[in-house]
């Protein structure tokens, strides 16, 4: 067996593929890869076929968050809160250095939207109630409209190059 590096991003998206318990980063790679355990590994893609990295975790970004909006358990969320914070903490999952990214710098004319911690929050306004996003180290105000809260899901998935109509889709459930 060989140690390889792999950037921390490629890392996330192997370890994101498990299936189940115990499944190691071969099996992983061998399934997406569709190479069996005996098959000599073929290391130049064939002429025809196109072969691009970047799209791969794209697609499975539009099919994570197509099986968040089609869960019973998305659906049974009757306030449109509990679906923004369903919608933040998926996306917080798919790419955490997008999303702090993009979070970092979105606030309002007075209000900071997302901090680190519930303090921050309540010190940037009257009434925030600051709410912890599930699965992140981020913290949110819920005491917006549910324009606004669609605009903040909005933001984000525009800077995590989500296709337009899948966005419309994610806010028009919120």
């Amino acid at each position: 067996m060989k140690t390889i590096e792999v950037d921390e991003d490629l890392y996330r998206f192997i370890a994101s593929q498990t299936l189940h318990i115990g499944e190691s980063a071969s099996d992983i790679l061998r399934r997406i890869l569709k190479v069996d355990a005996g098959q000599p590994v073929q290391t130049t893609p064939p002429a025809r076929e196109s072969v691009s990295v970047s799209k791969v975790p794209a697609a499975r970004s539009r099919d994570v968050v197509r099986e968040l909006l089609l869960s019973d358990e998305y659906a049974e969320k009757k306030k449109s809160v509990e679906r923004f914070m369903s919608i933040l903490s998926t996306l917080y999952s798919l790419n955490s250095e997008s999303f702090a990214k993009t979070t970092e710098a979105m606030h309002g004319r007075t209000r900071t939207y997302f901090a680190g911690d519930e303090q921050t929050l309540l010190a940037s306004g009257n009434h925030t109630k600051p709410r912890h996003i599930p699965g992140t180290p981020f913290w949110v105000i819920t005491n917006t409209n549910t324009d606004r809260k669609r605009s903040m899901v909005e933001h984000v998935m525009q800077d995590m190059k989500f296709p337009a109509n899948v966005i419309e889709k994610v806010c028009g459930t919120i």
